[in-house]
């Protein structure tokens, strides 16, 4: 019997920490999304709470599917820095393949993608999924493919930038910077 009572301390207190932590974490990052190759998930608090991060809507058809490779360039040049970048497939705007396995591709081997993606998600209006329906509350919805949300440690967005935005921009370089400065 008291070694039952030994064991219920520390289950206890675990329960108390993992309670309080998910107190903590900030609206954005409550929930999951599954990753783009594999049959994980991808639990947004414990990968990203804490971190600058970038956001981007994606789409593997979209005319601006060349920006794989400047945000690509923009997660090597900052990921020293504590940057974190998310690309989340949509088919919101008929862009995007069926078969995640093709995305992967399109990411992965053409454009040499190595951030986290996920698998495709809806990103627009009641169907989004709750990362994306933080976004708009913080700021817009997406308009069209390739929308990037630069979010601070604290979860908050600190900027969101349109499709024609490219990624070697001054204005997103220096969101980056305002978001990997930002105090947890």
């Amino acid at each position: 019997m008291k070694q039952a009572r030994w064991l219920a301390i520390p289950v206890l207190a675990w329960t108390a920490a993992t309670s309080a932590w998910g107190a903590d974490c900030p609206a954005l990052l409550q929930g999951s999304l599954p990753e783009l190759r594999g049959k994980g998930q991808i639990d947004l608090c414990e990968r990203y709470a804490g971190k600058p991060l970038v956001i981007i809507n994606t789409a593997s058809y979209c005319g601006f599917a060349p920006q794989f490779e400047g945000l690509e360039a923009v997660y090597q040049q900052y990921h020293g820095k504590g940057l974190e970048m998310l690309g989340v497939p949509s088919n919101d705007f008929k862009q995007e393949d069926a078969d995640s396995a093709q995305t992967a591709k399109v990411c992965y081997a053409n454009y040499g993608v190595t951030f986290t993606m996920s698998k495709e998600q809806p990103v627009r209006g009641t169907d989004a999924t709750p990362l994306f329906a933080e976004l708009a509350r913080q700021s817009a919805a997406p308009k069209w493919n390739f929308y990037k949300y630069v979010v601070d440690r604290q979860g908050k967005v600190v900027g969101q930038f349109s499709s024609l935005t490219k990624p070697d921009d001054p204005q997103f370089r220096a969101a980056i910077d305002q978001a990997i400065a930002s105090k947890p």
